[in-house]
């Protein structure tokens, strides 16, 4: 039970900061240019700041992933990992306002619910 205060905290971040990650990615390519082998494409790349934040995002959850494998059973981490479609799924409401089906805020109770039972 110990071992659940000290993760559950770190894979609620993990899980936050994939998905934060996944926001600045979708409005990186919202802004980016059509794909071209280009100085020009790369350049606007370069100069993205969504993408860019969306490496850093990416690098600080890897970071934090990496502390938790570590340190804890891969078969209580994993599974919290998933916790990153619960924050995907409000941040694509609060974002992009996108409307979202009853099928798929069960499964997010679903995954909730499984979270739940393997931190028992």
């Amino acid at each position: 039970m110990t071992a659940l205060y000290k993760i559950l905290p770190m894979a609620i971040m993990q899980s936050a900061m994939l998905a934060g990650g996944q926001v600045f990615l979708k409005l990186a390519m919202v802004r980016m240019k059509p794909f071209a082998w280009t100085w020009s494409f790369f350049g606007s790349l370069l100069t993205n700041w969504p993408f860019a934040a969306c490496g850093l995002c990416f690098l600080f959850a890897s970071l934090l992933w990496m502390h938790m494998l570590k340190v804890f059973p891969l078969s209580l981490a994993y599974p919290l990992s998933s916790l990153s479609f619960v924050f995907g799924m409000v941040a694509a409401i609060v974002f992009f306002h996108e409307e979202v089906s009853l099928a798929k805020w069960i499964g997010v109770g679903l995954i909730v619910g499984g979270c739940c039972l393997i931190a028992k």
